[in-house]
């Protein structure tokens, strides 16, 4: 009797585990990434527009009090737009006009400037030089044409205009965002305007903090990211130990088992070899013995005679032997003729009604998975006619391109798993069946019959489809 135990290859387990390792953290590791890319986008972009919208906010604000001082410039110089209805000469207007807006002045760099539809200068407090130049084609460090686009802007009812001017307290051309009127009856364009190079610092600075924050974000998740996996890693490699050791136990208890099983079948082989064959050869050796001491005497033919008996039952106790060992039929006729020859058998009982439908692929199976379910259909008869006291069984045996199942069924009296789950009979049936890798289960109830299910793969690994198992 010969019992194959199938090894695992060495490092296939490592294979198999790093396997299983990198197909659960590479998807983790690439969402992770995804989601992290795709958040650091939105925080740039939400930063982005945050920063726009100060900065709008700041100028909308830098607008509205450039409309306020306007409008007071205008306010002061109202008064004297009025007395020329009544007589107030031009150039005494022209010069109060001049002398209010130069002395209006606010914050550190707020001025008024007005100039003619010439180009020329008229007031300008901060640079005295400017005044009486025409500036029609001053252009600023960016090619405008400040002063046309000035003019423009008054003649179309006032507007905004932005552009890069010398900053007095600072001695240097800074940004400027100029608003600009025309003076009703002069024809002069008047207007002030506010430096906004704060808000291009202010803004710089802002972007500054926001790229820093979302820098630490991402660092944040990337450590998070490293203790995720990290936390992964350990749990995965824990399961993993478990599990293996887990197998490793159930592989040893199941060894054992086979062990044990084999110990058994040999013990029995030898016993009946030793009460049974040998006894009747002893037997027969004496008869034989007994008749060549009395020859030619009468009583010697009948020794002779039970020398032959005794050697006749010595054949078919050889033959009972091999025929449970490994049984002729099955490689002669194959495991369907086997099958029948066993239900055949049990329906001869007379009281046994026995149903069948066997249907096995083209190609014989495996050598290992006929001699199990072979035995196990054996082994299961064996219960029906010692134990179930039924009057009814049914064999199925069907199959696809993946597996062949068994089911046997009787209408027995049937047993409690509970208490008969450990006998010999259902353990033997179940190690047979696992160890050709295939899985086994039972159903049963009292009075209601029992249910044995076996089902094999057809795709065996390697080692067990070339077992030459002799149970």
């Amino acid at each position: 009797m010969n019992i194959f135990m199938p090894s695992r290859p060495p490092g296939m387990d490592l294979t198999l585990k790093t396997k299983i390792l990198l197909l659960t953290i590479l998807p983790l590791v690439a969402l992770t990434a995804t989601i992290t890319w795709i958040t650091q986008r939105q925080a740039q972009q939400l930063a982005e527009q945050q920063v726009a919208i100060i900065e709008e906010n700041v100028l909308a604000q830098k607008r509205q009090a450039l409309l306020d001082y306007v409008s007071l410039a205008m306010t002061s110089i109202t008064p004297v737009l009025e007395e020329m209805d009544y007589g107030l000469e031009q150039a005494r207007a022209e010069y109060e006009i001049k002398r209010i807006l130069s002395g209006l002045t606010y914050a550190n760099d707020g001025y008024f400037f007005v100039y003619d539809q010439q180009g020329n200068n008229l007031v300008h407090p901060t640079q005295p030089e400017l005044i009486g130049q025409n500036l029609m084609n001053f252009q600023d460090a960016e090619g405008n044409y400040v002063i046309r686009e000035l003019l423009s802007l008054a003649a179309r009812g006032g507007g905004f205009f932005r552009y890069i001017w010398n900053k007095p307290s600072l001695s240097g051309e800074r940004n400027k965002l100029s608003y600009v009127v025309n003076i009703p009856r002069l024809n002069w364009m008047m207007g002030t305007g506010m430096y906004v190079d704060d808000i291009a610092t202010q803004t710089k600075a802002l972007r500054e903090r926001v790229d820093m924050n979302v820098r630490r974000t991402f660092v944040a998740a990337t450590v998070l990211l490293v203790v995720t996996l990290a936390l992964v890693v350990v749990i995965v490699i824990i399961i993993n130990v478990h599990a293996t050791q887990l197998a490793d136990d159930r592989l040893k208890d199941l060894a054992q088992r086979s062990v044990a099983f084999q110990v058994m079948q040999r013990r029995n082989f030898a016993r009946e070899l030793h009460d049974g064959i040998n006894q009747m050869l002893v037997s027969a050796k004496l008869r034989l013995n007994l008749a060549d001491k009395k020859w030619p005497a009468e009583d010697a033919r009948e020794h002779l005679q039970k020398a032959g008996d005794m050697l006749n039952m010595s054949i078919q106790e050889v033959r009972r032997v091999s025929h449970n060992l490994r049984p002729v039929m099955l490689d002669d006729l194959g495991l369907e003729a086997a099958l029948h020859s066993l239900l055949d058998d049990l329906n001869n009982d007379g009281r046994i009604n026995v149903k069948r439908r066997i249907r096995l692929p083209e190609t014989r199976l495996p050598d290992a998975i006929e001699m199990t379910l072979y035995r196990l259909v054996q082994e299961a008869i064996t219960n029906v006619q010692k134990h179930a006291k039924a009057t009814e069984v049914s064999l199925r045996v069907t199959h696809n391109n993946q597996s062949v199942l068994v089911e046997m069924e009787d209408n027995g009296c049937g047993f409690s798993l509970e208490d008969d789950a450990s006998g010999i009979g259902l353990m033997n049936m179940r190690e047979r069946v696992e160890l050709v890798g295939g899985k086994f289960s039972v159903r049963s109830r009292r009075t209601q019959g029992t249910l044995i299910t076996a089902a094999f793969s057809l795709n065996p690994d390697s080692a067990i489809s070339r077992e030459n198992n002799n149970l």
